[in-house]
């Protein structure tokens, strides 16, 4: 596969819980970085885990894991405080705006549902703002959290719209008010017009990334189960609706054929039924099969080998 040379390449990872996309992640990102790219792999999972992939500590600030590979996790609390104090200064002391309907999309006290998605995917979209890397990766969070993550693109699109509409209409103002509300000096009067409209603009760039084929591969991780085979297709048809298209379809613990075991040819019969049956329902996408272990697939070693079997 051939990079371009500013382009940074997008690999995100996704599935229901426990069926080893952070494995899948961390191999791709060890393959990449063993070939010479610059790979940058973050995780926006709260129950981050590529501590275990690579027998490493990492945290929220970039991480040095080996030649030319890195790795960062997103604190939603700490990315939370410092969107919170970007996008909200003075906030508090503005009260006469909660007439206005800004309650509706956001919690002056910081408590809004969701807010440290919010704050996340800001982080997220600065990452795939960067020129640093040849490519980055993302290991995301379980289905139902990562869906909401990316449909944020709409969500925030609206609400950023609504906060930089109110906010320059209050910028107008401003000498009406100053002369009977506590603002103090005139130069702590910050509506954050300018910060909001960056913020705009990095939205419609991840959208227009999240959509690029030739830029993003999109990574369905799941177990040739039933649950988790109706999940993944509930959740891809979710996904095309935001424009996001399904690349690859990674189906995990194939169990290796053993006639002296009738337990293991009973199930890897089962397993054979469904993995016809997600070539049928996942047409269209590239299916890449991945054995069972008997091994734990952490540490290098361990992601390496996985990283041979993975074609994305």
């Amino acid at each position: 596969m051939v990079l371009g040379k500013k382009e940074t390449r997008f690999y995100l990872f996704a599935g229901k819980g426990g069926v080893g996309k952070t494995s899948m992640a961390a191999a791709t990102a060890l393959r990449f970085a063993n070939s010479g790219k610059k790979t940058l792999i973050i995780s926006t999972d709260p129950a981050h885990s590529l501590l275990d992939s690579f027998e490493k500590d990492i945290g929220g600030e970039t991480t040095t894991i080996s030649k030319n590979l890195y790795a960062v996790e997103i604190d939603p609390k700490k990315a939370m405080a410092e969107y919170k104090e970007k996008i909200t200064p003075k906030m508090e002391k503005l009260e006469f705006l909660k007439g206005l309907g800004l309650e509706e999309t956001f919690d002056f006290a910081g408590n809004t549902p969701g807010i440290d998605e919010l704050a996340a995917f800001d982080k997220f979209m600065l990452y795939m703002q960067s020129k640093d890397y040849d490519v980055i990766i993302f290991d995301t969070a379980p289905f139902g959290h990562t869906i909401r993550f990316l449909s944020l693109p709409d969500i925030l699109d609206s609400w950023v719209g609504k906060m930089i509409n109110i906010r320059l209409k209050m910028s107008g103002m401003v000498n009406t008010f100053r002369k009977i509300l506590p603002f103090g000096s005139e130069g702590e009067i910050k509506f954050g017009t300018e910060e909001l409209e960056k913020i705009k603009k990095r939205i419609a760039d991840a959208r227009r990334i999240l959509s690029d084929k030739k830029r993003t591969r999109f990574n369905l991780v799941l177990l040739p189960e039933a649950m988790s085979i109706y999940e993944s297709e509930r959740s891809m048809k979710i996904l095309g609706e935001y424009g996001i298209k399904v690349s690859t379809v990674i189906v995990n613990q194939l169990i290796p054929e053993n006639s002296k075991c009738p337990f293991c040819s009973e199930r890897r019969r089962i397993q054979q039924t469904r993995l016809e049956e997600i070539r049928k329902k996942f047409r269209g996408c590239e299916i890449t099969q991945i054995p069972l272990y008997s091994s734990e697939v952490k540490g290098f070693r361990m992601l390496e080998k996985l990283g041979k079997e993975l074609k994305t």
